[in-house]
């Protein structure tokens, strides 16, 4: 029995060291692979926006005469829902916006009679559309200026003019 014991006595005698630290055997300094990675993932992303704005086409752009038949046929659901005189300055807001974008005339900046006064003078509307739009604006001021008591079906028939002139002076099927 005494060899185990000498056998622990030398197995106790031995000197025991601490565990030594990692030796860092890297020649690139870590701050420079942080950099590295985000520099990386940066290039990554905006290669991906890029793609990704190539592949989206633009919106198509409307043209007035678009814009306004569309906005007009949304205002054809509250013919009924709205009252006639806040339905004829919308419609004749819209009627007015796409003259002065198609046109160029200034028909937001002028009454309806100096409107058609100037119209006599020099037109880009041929006859037909030049009465559609006065019998349209006088039937809108008499709305909204004489307070005439206007009912749904007055409504209605400014939106048939309204479309009818943004069409071009064709019949509307609205």
């Amino acid at each position: 029995m005494k060899m185990p014991i000498l056998f622990m006595s030398f197995f106790l005698a031995q000197d025991f060291h601490d565990i030594a630290p990692p030796i860092d055997y890297s020649l690139i300094p870590p701050w420079l692979i942080f950099l590295g990675a985000f520099v990386a993932l940066t290039i990554i992303g905006l290669i991906a926006w890029f793609i990704s704005k190539s592949f989206r086409r633009p919106a198509p752009i409307q043209s007035p005469r678009e814009r306004a038949l569309e906005l007009l046929e949304r205002m054809q659901r509250d013919v009924e829902k709205m009252q006639p005189y806040r339905f004829s300055i919308r419609v004749s807001d819209i009627l007015r916006r796409f003259v002065t974008e198609q046109f160029n005339l200034p028909v937001t900046r002028q009454t309806s009679v100096e409107f058609l006064s100037g119209l006599t003078k020099a037109s880009p509307f041929s006859e037909e559309e030049k009465s559609l739009l006065e019998d349209f604006l006088n039937r809108c001021d008499l709305i909204k200026f004489a307070r005439y008591e206007a009912t749904a079906a007055d409504s209605t028939l400014l939106l048939e003019e309204a479309t009818r002139f943004v069409k071009g002076g064709q019949l509307a099927t609205v």
